[in-house]
């Protein structure tokens, strides 16, 4: 599909890749995440690298299959920008709420133990906040700028 193809894509359908992709995304983010602290790296630096891998991973599948783009270096520098604007909103967030959260007793585990006891109720309630936040923002953005009709 061409780039003047992609442009008529519904709107409806963009949102439904796009909430796909960031769906495998955020899997990767969050399960590197959790996988990180596990094996006893901090928060912060533990949610930049997931970051890294988990937008890493959007914006190659949304490049080619949401937005079907032909992935110029214009375009390509513009949602690497878009990315660092999300990167200091969705660690801002994350890094702001996880030790709140903590804080008022939320550092439980989600499930019994077993291979996934790591994960925690204030890892995913700050995950869920900073990933929804930054996705909503990336979503309109791309689609009303970077890859816009």
């Amino acid at each position: 599909m061409t780039e003047a193809a992609a442009s008529q894509l519904a709107l409806r359908t963009q949102l439904f890749r796009f909430v796909l992709t960031g769906g495998l995304s955020a899997i990767v983010d969050y399960g590197l995440l959790v996988a990180l602290m596990a094996l006893g790296l901090d928060y912060i630096p533990a949610k930049v690298l997931s970051f890294i891998a988990g937008t890493t991973t959007a914006y190659l599948i949304n490049r080619r299959w949401t937005f079907v783009s032909d992935g110029s270096r214009r375009k390509f520098a513009a949602v690497m920008g878009l990315y660092a604007v999300t990167f200091v909103v969705q660690v801002g967030i994350f890094a702001v709420l996880y030790p709140w959260l903590v804080s008022v007793g939320l550092d439980t585990p989600m499930l019994p133990a077993g291979l996934v006891a790591a994960m925690h109720w204030a890892q995913f309630l700050g995950f869920v906040v900073a990933q929804g936040t930054a996705t909503a923002v990336n979503f309109i953005v791309q689609r009303t700028v970077i890859f816009k009709p």
